[in-house]
């Protein structure tokens, strides 16, 4: 979607919400939030009504991202981070899912682009190994997620009335996931 006087990437997702809502993410894209039902045009419209302050906040954000850049990993730092993450993560999983009273399959890690976790239909778990950059209750609120996705395929409000009964400081984590987190995928330097 492209919308005059707005140079990021504009990422929609629609769901069973009331509002209209836009978030300019760190790395500058824009993520916008809308009920199932509204069509295209009135989304269009309510950004373009608010493109002048969502096109300000993407601009501070990719000023901030370019005054603070830090060095991409090297290939032996990223794969002593994956080792650490397959001695770390399981044990977390291990203790989350009987918490929680869930089974899984498989545990992959992996140095994802875009993904801190994955839940697959099988119960297969998945993991980014800059998880290990990120403080230890960060990388819990990723494993606590995935494992809710266990009895609920999908980010509904059941859905995350599970994640924050397992997990109460959740929303902390996940703020602090969404403003750093950009910054730990560059260093990947995919």
């Amino acid at each position: 979607m492209e919308i005059k006087g707005i140079t990021a990437e504009i990422r929609l997702i629609r769901s069973r919400r009331r509002t209209i809502s836009a978030e300019v993410r760190p790395a500058g894209a824009v993520l916008v939030r809308a009920p199932l039902h509204v069509p295209q045009a009135v989304i269009e419209r309510f950004l373009t009504e608010k493109s002048a302050v969502i096109e300000r906040h993407v601009q501070h954000c990719l000023a901030e991202l370019n005054a603070h850049p830090e060095p991409p990993l090297t290939a032996s730092e990223l794969e002593e981070l994956a080792q650490r993450a397959k001695a770390a993560i399981p044990p977390r999983v291990a203790f989350y899912a009987a918490k929680l009273g869930v089974s899984y399959g498989r545990i992959t890690i992996r140095c994802q682009k875009t993904r801190w976790g994955s839940c697959t239909s099988a119960g297969n778990l998945n993991f980014n190994c800059l998880l290990m950059l990120a403080p230890a209750e960060v990388l819990d609120s990723v494993v606590v997620h995935e494992l809710c996705h266990r009895l609920h395929p999908d980010h509904s409000r059941r859905f995350y009335a599970e994640v924050y009964r397992l997990f109460p400081d959740y929303g902390r984590c996940d703020r602090w996931l969404r403003q750093n987190g950009p910054s730990l995928l560059r260093r990947a330097g995919k």
